[in-house]
């Protein structure tokens, strides 16, 4: 291969190789819907090495096949890269999209190399009581408007998609997660107006709902970037128009709690996906990695600095209820 290159997200590190340096991502990343950046707080260019912990290896051909391995921190892609790129869909599912391999690829190198273990979710932090609100979820369940309603609130801005954490010696670690969000420009313009620039706002026509904007919101993080030992208060939200009520259920046995956390942390790792429209790709879990990460969560919901984990069906409006109150 000609061309080399080595990325690092958070303390996973990839090197990369390829017979072309087209197929390479571009730096600084782009705040745009299909980048990194909402998945990641950055993505820095470090000096190629064989002693990264994994190796992405790219060959450009003429060739009409696709060919993908993965083997431990080995994974191969060959074939039309190029062509793929420019012809797919949705550039999310790609080499470098925010639902692509990479992002797949980084979450596994951080639990199996680091176990450092990533919340499908977003966090916001209230430093004067050393709280850390970690609400996760899947696409649709909520995350944006606790996200925009708490920093409203006057939380601090922790992640938009992605918490991390590990267990040290010193404490529960949090790492700060991606600062920019996807968001629908409806949900600006029409709930949450105070977060829209004279450009967002300029462009309320058309069909609103149906198309979603990368906004930075880094100007609200916190000034941490790593949090040890707050109070946890861990939500898994349903957020429903129309919902008349605010509802939190404590999930007070440590098995159901504990399933929920796997399940969420297991998500990316686990989910098969299809990039460039053709190329099917399974989930990087395997057996070893899914029995840590779910003795992690065991670890996690009976450690001492949990003070809640709950599940919560609300309204937009109604979605904090009382869990500012403490």
């Amino acid at each position: 291969m000609s061309y080399q290159k080595g990325v690092q997200i958070l303390e996973a590190t990839v090197g990369v190789e390829a017979n072309t340096s087209a197929l390479f991502p571009r730096f600084p990343l782009k705040i745009d819907v299909p980048s990194l950046l909402t998945d990641f707080r950055d993505m820095v260019e470090i000096p190629f090495g064989r002693a990264l912990d994994g190796c992405l290896v790219l060959e450009n051909t003429r060739s009409r096949q696709t060919e993908y391995s993965c083997s431990g921190r080995k994974a191969v892609f060959r074939g039309p890269l190029l062509k793929l790129e420019k012809n797919a869909s949705d550039i999310r599912y790609s080499l470098w999209g925010n639902q692509g391999f990479l992002y797949r690829f980084i979450l596994y190198l951080l639990e199996w190399r680091h176990a450092i273990f990533s919340f499908h979710a977003a966090g916001l932090y209230d430093k004067r009581n050393h709280v850390l609100f970690v609400v996760a979820g899947g696409a649709g369940s909520g995350k944006t408007v606790y996200l925009l309603s708490g920093i409203a609130k006057g939380l601090k801005l922790f992640s938009t998609e992605t918490v991390h954490f590990r267990f040290e010696q010193n404490g529960l670690t949090w790492f700060k997660g991606s600062l920019v969000d996807n968001i629908r420009l409806g949900t600006l313009i029409h709930d949450f107006p105070q977060f829209c620039s004279p450009e967002i706002a300029a462009m309320s026509g058309g069909e609103v709902w149906q198309k979603k904007i990368a906004l930075d919101l880094a100007v609200h993080q916190s000034d941490e970037d790593r949090i040890i030992q707050p109070r946890l208060i861990l939500v898994f939200p349903r957020i429903e128009e129309g919902r008349a009520e605010f509802a939190a259920q404590g999930i007070k046995d440590k098995r159901k709690a504990a399933k929920a956390v796997f399940d969420n942390l297991s998500q990316k790792i686990a989910e098969s996906v299809v990039l460039y429209d053709h190329l099917p790709l399974p989930g990087l879990d395997n057996a070893a990695l899914a029995e840590a990460r779910l003795k992690a969560s065991f670890r996690l919901v009976e450690h001492g600095s949990i003070g809640l984990v709950a599940s919560v069906l609300s309204n937009p409006a109604r979605c904090w209820g009382d869990l500012l109150e403490g």
